[in-house]
């Protein structure tokens, strides 16, 4: 019996948008169950007044659209990687 489960690709996509637009929130981590690491990024983003939460953001939602929904779901919603 074969496996042919279907790649999350929308969970990617909805990522990648709440990373670019509400990165500076962790929306994206927190949607993807990352709760310690979107904790971690929501309080650095209140530290540095959004600073680093929105460069983050910005640049893992970007990096989630760019992946292809295969490695995106092995990388991410499998192999449970918090950071970049």
């Amino acid at each position: 019996m074969e496996n042919n489960q279907p790649y999350k690709s929308e969970k990617k996509l909805i990522a990648g948008i709440l990373g670019i637009i509400l990165g500076v929130f962790a929306v994206h981590k927190f949607y993807l169950g990352y709760t310690k690491e979107g904790t971690i990024q929501l309080i650095l983003s209140l530290v540095t007044c959004g600073a680093i939460g929105s460069l983050t953001g910005l640049i893992e939602g970007i990096i989630y659209l760019t992946k292809s929904d295969e490695e995106f779901d092995k990388t991410y919603v499998e192999g449970h990687k918090g950071w970049f």
